[in-house]
C-alpha cells in the first residue's frame, strides 16, 4: 500500500479497464443484421424490378391499349380480350372455390370428429397447398377437358383454378374459424341454440374478417398464374370476347406470355404495360382485402 491506495490485484482486474462485449451479444446483433439484409435486398431487387416495368410500360397504357383486341402490329395492340376473359375467369374461380373452401373449413372445424380420417384429409390439404401449379394444370387437363370433356372452356380453366386456390381457401378459412374463442361457442349451446345456430351468428360473423382476407388473397394468387392456363391450352391470341361458360377464352397473363417471346421490341413494350395493369389489379384486390376486414372487424367489435 502506498500514500493510502492500494494496487490492483494480479488475480482481479482493474475496474478502469475496457469491457468486451459477451460473444452472445455480437452474435446477436450479426444475426440481426443478417435478418435485416434478407428482408432488404428482396425488397430492393422488387423495387428495381417494378420501375423498370413501370417505365417500359407507362408510355404505352392509355385507353387504346385496354379497349384494342391483339394485332400484329405492335403499336395497334391491345389487352381487352385477356382483361375481359381474366375477370370472368376470377368471377368464376370465386363462385366455385369460396363455397366449397368455406363449407369445408366449417365441416372441418365445428362437425367433423377428430380422428384418423380428419387426420388424413388436413395432411393433403396442407400438401395440396404446396404443389406447384403447373401440376393443377395437368389435373384439370385430364379430368376436365378430357375427361368431361369441357374443352379449351372457360369452365375448364374457372375449375381448374378453383382447384389451386381451394386448399388456401380452406386453410385459411380454418384459421380465421379457430380465432373465435371457444367460450363464444359454449355460450350459444348454453342458451339452447343449435350447432348451426350457434355457427351462422356467432361463429361465421365473427371469423368474417379473416375469411374474406384469406379468401381474396388466395384469389388474387390465380390472376397472376400462367402455367396451369398454358398446360390447359387457354388461346395466345383472340380476336373476341367470350360469349358463354363453353367458349374459347384467354387470360391476361397468357396475353402477357405470348408478347414476351416475340421477337419485336414493340411487343416487349406491350408485356411490359400489361404487367403494369396486372399489377394495378393485385393492388386493388389487396386493397378490396384490407378495407373488408378493417369493416368487419369495427362492425364485430
Amino acid at each position: 500500500m502506498a500514500n493510502g491506495v492500494s494496487a490492483a490485484s494480479p488475480d482481479r482486474p482493474s475496474l478502469l479497464a475496457p469491457r468486451t462485449k459477451p460473444p452472445s451479444r455480437l452474435l446477436e446483433r450479426a444475426f440481426a443484421g443478417l435478418c435485416m439484409t434478407a428482408v432488404i435486398l428482396p425488397f430492393a431487387l422488387l423495387c428495381y424490378l417494378v420501375a423498370d416495368v413501370c417505365v417500359d410500360g407507362l408510355a404505352r397504357l392509355d385507353w387504346q391499349f385496354l379497349t384494342s383486341y391483339p394485332s400484329r402490329k405492335p403499336e395497334d395492340a391491345g389487352i381487352l380480350p385477356g382483361l375481359v376473359g381474366s375477370l370472368y375467369l376470377i368471377s368464376l374461380t370465386a363462385a366455385i372455390a369460396l363455397p366449397v373452401g368455406v363449407g369445408t373449413a366449417v365441416y372441418l372445424e365445428e362437425y367433423g370428429k377428430k380422428g384418423r380420417l380428419s387426420q388424413l384429409i388436413e395432411v393433403n390439404i396442407a400438401n395440396l397447398a404446396g404443389v406447384p401449379s403447373i401440376i393443377y394444370g395437368l389435373l384439370g387437363l385430364e379430368m376436365f377437358a378430357r375427361t368431361l370433356m369441357l374443352g379449351r372452356s372457360l369452365l375448364a380453366g374457372a375449375l381448374t383454378m378453383a382447384l389451386l386456390v381451394l386448399p388456401i381457401v380452406i386453410m385459411s378459412s380454418r384459421e380465421a374459424l379457430r380465432t373465435v374463442p371457444r367460450g363464444m361457442r359454449e355460450a350459444g349451446l348454453a342458451l339452447g341454440a343449435t350447432r348451426w345456430q350457434v355457427t351462422r351468428s356467432v361463429v361465421l360473423p365473427l371469423s368474417l374478417p379473416g375469411i374474406l382476407t384469406g379468401s381474396i388473397l388466395a384469389i388474387s394468387r390465380a390472376i397472376g398464374e400462367a402455367a396451369p392456363l398454358i398446360v390447359l391450352g387457354a388461346l395466345t391470341y383472340v380476336d373476341f370476347l367470350p360469349d358463354g361458360l363453353q367458349a374459347a377464352f384467354t387470360a391476361l397473363p397468357i396475353q402477357i406470355f405470348n408478347w414476351v417471346g416475340r421477337p419485336q421490341d414493340g411487343f416487349k413494350i406491350d408485356a411490359a404495360a400489361g404487367i403494369v395493369v396486372l399489377l394495378a389489379t393485385l393492388l386493388v384486390l389487396n386493397g378490396v382485402a384490407v378495407l373488408l376486414r378493417n369493416r368487419f372487424q369495427t362492425r364485430t367489435r
